[in-house]
């Protein structure tokens, strides 16, 4: 895991445009070993900027018809907060099912898991790996590599923020060491209440510590403040 999070932070690092993360994708997309990745993000305004793996056919395609109003994975990632498989969202209309048929033909797997993400000023995005495999094989792919799909999704949209010149943060106060120390057994994948019995301390103690770090970093979750802290590099893992 930690050589894989440091080739994926290395990823990210080697874009220095928009484009550039076109290039990376396919990295990450065989790092992970699917058939492929998306990532995809709507600001404010409606603007939108997209890099994936999907045929160049059915991207136009899907735009051209505006499939994103009937898309089960866009409006079930629109309404939640977290994760999820894409067995879990809603493909019981006619009008799904058409859309889905359409897709497999066109290349998409049926297996999904999309991360949605809230960024600032309303921007909307949403990171999602896709497979062709069976249900058993994708079962365990996700348990193996959903955490890191996960920062991953927050790596490259705090990235594309950057080059878009969308996101200019304000200067990191400086974490304790606590705080440090609490991030990076959360990164390398402790529990709380792991990471509080190896630090000696209660799980009550450990989530002040936890919001104070995320406080800091400007994170909206556990998840993207442990993302922003090594792409600070403010974590040794």
């Amino acid at each position: 895991m930690q050589n894989r999070l440091e080739t994926i932070i290395d990823c990210m690092e080697q874009a220095r445009s928009l484009d550039d993360l076109q290039k990376e994708i396919l990295r990450l997309r065989n790092l992970f070993d699917v058939e492929h990745l998306v990532y995809h993000s709507v600001n404010s305004t409606g603007e939108q900027y997209a890099v994936l793996t999907y045929r160049p056919e059915w991207v136009n395609h899907y735009i051209a018809q505006g499939y994103e109003r009937i898309d089960p994975v866009v409006l079930g990632c629109y309404r939640r907060f977290n994760p999820v498989d894409w067995k879990r969202l809603d493909w019981s209309s006619r009008v799904a099912r058409a859309f889905l048929n359409e897709a497999l033909d066109s290349g998409v797997g049926r297996q999904g898991f999309s991360v949605p993400i809230r960024g600032p000023q309303g921007q909307f995005a949403l990171f999602t790996v896709n497979h062709t495999c069976n249900d058993a094989a994708w079962a365990r792919h996700t348990e193996k590599f959903a955490r890191e799909v996960i920062l991953v999704a927050h790596y490259i949209n705090q990235k594309a923020l950057e080059l878009e010149g969308e996101n200019q943060p304000a200067p990191v106060r400086p974490m304790s060491p606590r705080e440090t120390d609490v991030l990076t057994l959360l990164a390398l994948g402790y529990s709380r209440a792991q990471a509080a019995e190896s630090l000696s301390i209660s799980e009550h103690t450990l989530r002040a510590y936890l919001e104070s770090a995320r406080s800091k970093l400007g994170a909206m979750n556990t998840t993207h403040a442990v993302a922003r802290a090594l792409t600070q590099g403010l974590l040794v893992i």
